[in-house]
């Protein structure tokens, strides 16, 4: 698995459709939700991605303070089909954990996590600090990092 982190600017336009075309299938094929995916916040994040034999297994943003909460954040987090049940996940996610510190030192890290994820989360060292709450008909709860 090799891991990259890049801005908007230095995502080659076949990376950015390879980005594009996963968020699609994970998001609004298989989870059946139909939401606004490109939302204007990609041009201002850092793009987690690996990638195994030359295609993408695994992806996040990670967006700076101030964006979208006064943390950072960490979000559109995918693993594909192919690459579930390998561990990607949590190597993603310690991976943008990474990326988090060494930008955005010192600033926490919260998310908005799917509901039934809220475990997987507990486990990177995150705490819930919301209810519930439905986010493009999916259950979810914010959660934060300090």
């Amino acid at each position: 698995m090799s891991w990259q982190c890049l801005a908007f600017e230095e995502l080659s336009t076949k990376l950015l459709y390879e980005i594009l075309k996963i968020r699609q299938e994970v998001f609004a094929v298989e989870q059946n939700s139909v939401y606004l995916d490109v939302d204007g916040r990609d041009l201002d994040a850092l793009h987690v991605i690996a990638t195994h034999a030359d295609e993408v297994i695994a992806y996040c943003r990670v967006l700076p303070p101030g964006l979208r909460y006064p943390e950072a954040s960490i979000g559109r987090v995918l693993t594909t089909s192919a690459a579930r049940g390998s561990g990607a996940g949590r190597k993603l996610m310690d991976y943008a954990l990474t990326v988090c510190e060494q930008h955005y030192p010192g600033c926490g890290v919260r998310i908005s996590a799917q509901l039934y994820l809220e475990d997987f989360y507990r486990g990177l060292g995150f705490s819930s600090c919301s209810s519930p709450y439905g986010e493009d008909g999916i259950p979810h709860i914010e959660m934060l990092k300090p």
